[in-house]
């Protein structure tokens, strides 16, 4: 072992056994739900900003992908309040079944960063896959895309916050698939929550509206990454990208746009 990842163990082992050390707040049935609303307002924050405070700030403003589209403080709260009531009502009472019935594990050693790496990369390609074919599946069938779908597509340009303007089956689905692929590839806790931020950032990003110098996708070769552009297209378009993240399944499939 080099230096180099000995140290990067360390950090990781410190940064667990802080986490241990908060065993009250890890093992309590609402810490799910106050994480996951922590993650997600926190990622959507500085877009929110630009959105609703910097609008007119050129610097900022011709980042934009639909520039001719404002987002206001009405269509904010609406979202603000669709998150709210789908953690309170559904989601939290299902992560106090789940704590019921599966009390948290906390292993004493951290995971080394490669693990870490593969399993959030492996755990993001799956749920790519999996939302790619939910996705799909609630647009090619007329009674899906009307009774759980459409209520995502009342924006046909996106911001941050409408990221998880959803009915509650769709938000219950994506939930699901979140949990289910660190369970299948039997992850450790924190790389978990490290695929836990991972998704929610991605998600976030790729419905801020934004294109910047910096975005995901330009950082990663060959086109195998959609981004913001990718599923604003999707949202204005409505027949094409139907995958959350990479652009495999829709070269696949065919329904590809890269305009």
């Amino acid at each position: 072992m080099t230096s180099s990842e000995s140290t990067q163990r360390l950090l990781l082992q410190s940064l667990w056994d802080w986490f241990r050390d908060q065993q009250t707040v890890l093992r309590s049935p609402f810490f799910p739900v106050l994480f996951s609303l922590t993650v997600y307002l926190s990622c959507c924050f500085p877009y929110a900003c630009l959105d609703l405070l910097c609008s007119r700030l050129t610097l900022f403003h011709r980042f934009k992908i639909q520039p001719q589209k404002k987002v206001t403080w009405v269509m904010a709260w609406r979202c603000l309040r669709k998150i709210f009531h789908n953690h309170v009502c559904f989601l939290l009472p299902l992560s106090v079944m789940h704590w019921y019935w599966k009390p948290v594990v906390s292993p004493q050693l951290a995971p080394d960063v490669l693990s870490v790496v593969r399993d959030v990369l492996a755990c993001l390609l799956l749920f790519d896959m999996q939302y790619f074919l939910w996705h799909l599946l609630h647009h090619k069938v007329s009674w899906l895309y009307h009774s759980f779908h459409k209520e995502h597509h009342l924006n046909t340009a996106t911001f941050s916050l409408t990221t998880e303007y959803t009915g509650v089956w769709e938000m219950l689905s994506l939930s699901f698939f979140s949990m289910l692929n660190p369970a299948l590839l039997d992850c450790h806790p924190l790389t978990e929550m490290f695929f836990f931020i991972t998704n929610i950032y991605l998600s976030v990003e790729a419905h801020s509206g934004y294109e910047f110098p910096w975005s995901p996708h330009k950082l990663v070769p060959f086109g195998l990454y959609g981004g913001a552009q990718h599923h604003d297209l999707h949202h204005l378009k409505f027949k094409v990208n139907y995958a959350p993240y990479f652009t495999h399944w829709d070269r696949l499939f065919g329904t590809l746009r890269e305009e």
